[in-house]
């Protein structure tokens, strides 16, 4: 299985807010208001990650907005617009047993009950229902992940995702 990164995106940078160089924030963190609870950001600008620190975080109507250290203007945080958030995986908690960060499950192969392979798990996004993984193979496919009903067994260490699924749909 290939290296886990040492950084975890957690959000997204989506506009700006006032003058003053606050920015709107799209949180990954579930409740969304923990990615202010992470000072330590890093920012993907470029390809390349940037660190910053987060000065201050709060929820304005239904956004969140966001205030770094070294943006101080309008013009500033406008250049940051669709930067993702990363924060250090050493600062995220454990996962508590049966419970795994999206960013552990990307890359993962996904394999049926009876070995046919579907793929890799290339992201994750979230419905009202349940989550489901975008598995990409031969095709793409979109999974639930429902554990004991779909997800049948996680692996991180073999690198493998265990599911009952019938391969045609």
């Amino acid at each position: 299985m290939a290296e886990r990164s040492p950084l975890v995106v957690v959000g997204r940078i989506a506009g700006v807010y006032g003058v003053r160089g606050w920015l709107r924030v799209i949180s990954h963190t579930a409740p969304r208001e923990n990615i202010f609870g992470y000072r330590n950001w890093h920012l993907r600008l470029r390809d390349e990650w940037k660190p910053v620190e987060l000065v201050e975080g709060r929820q304005q109507g239904n956004r969140l907005v966001a205030a770094l250290e070294t943006v101080t203007d309008r013009d500033q945080a406008r250049t940051l617009i669709g930067a993702d958030i990363a924060v250090p995986r050493s600062e995220l908690p454990p996962a508590e047993a049966g419970e795994y960060y999206w960013a552990d499950l990307e890359g993962l192969q996904v394999l049926t009950v009876d070995g046919t392979e579907l793929g890799v798990v290339d992201h994750l996004f979230e419905t009202g229902a349940n989550d489901v993984m975008v598995v990409r193979g031969e095709r793409e496919r979109l999974v639930p992940f429902v554990k004991d009903q779909v997800v049948r067994s996680v692996d991180l260490e073999a690198g493998r995702i265990t599911v009952d699924w019938d391969p045609e749909f």
